[in-house]
């Protein structure tokens, strides 16, 4: 079965660079749609779009298309792409932001609003096919500062429903140092893929974590 992936991106040779990070990615049949806005990104995946949905790369086979992948620019000429990671949350994609922008005044709010990674475009193309494939395979990858700011938050906001496990929170605390995901493995004494799979559960939360009264910046 093919994997349907949608990509979102302003500038027509970033969008041919990912796209060929996309193509090294996955030995399966790819199938690529290109939106050079929100508002045709939001066509493209059934959402009515609030302005001119012009900006179209690629025609979309039929606008209720499920992708299976989504890999978003932040920077996009008509709006934050906050706003799109927002009407997607619910979809069942893999949401990747990309961005030049590697602190974590830009990638903790695309967290937040439930991406499940990042790319930094400034990245050798090998490191963006390896960060890639782990994120699609459910592997997100954090820097110290990212995890200082999720403890951060789950720390400071004492009204949140969604709380860390002892574990989580360890973790956390080590990636917060540094420490790679064997070295926490060894230090926490748990298999090394566990530490992959609490750090996703701490994105859902954080995700979850999100109220519905809570603005979109």
């Amino acid at each position: 079965m093919p994997v349907n992936v949608l990509i979102v991106e302003e500038n027509p040779q970033a969008m041919a660079f990912i796209e060929r990070v996309v193509r090294e990615s996955f030995s399966d049949e790819l199938n690529i749609a290109q939106a050079f806005n929100i508002d045709s990104a939001l066509e493209a995946v059934g959402v009515e779009a609030h302005h001119d949905a012009s900006a179209v790369g690629t025609p979309f086979p039929r606008p209720d298309l499920r992708f299976d992948i989504m890999l978003i620019d932040l920077d996009l000429p008509d709006g934050n792409a906050l706003k799109l990671l927002a009407e997607v949350a619910s979809r069942p994609s893999r949401k990747i932001v990309t961005t030049l922008y590697a602190d974590d005044e830009h990638l903790f709010p695309a967290l937040l609003q439930g991406a499940d990674g990042y790319l930094l475009k400034e990245d050798r193309f090998e490191v963006l096919i390896e960060t890639l494939q782990k994120i699609v395979r459910g592997k997100p990858t954090l820097s110290p500062a990212l995890a200082r700011r999720m403890l951060a938050h789950f720390r400071e906001d004492t009204h949140d429903p969604e709380v860390l496990t002892a574990i989580e929170s360890d973790v956390l605390t080590h990636l917060s140092k540094g420490f790679t995901a064997k070295e926490i493995a060894n230090l926490l004494k748990i298999r090394w893929v566990a530490v992959n799979e609490h750090v996703s559960a701490v994105c859902k939360k954080l995700s979850a974590s999100i109220r519905p009264s809570d603005p979109v910046k």
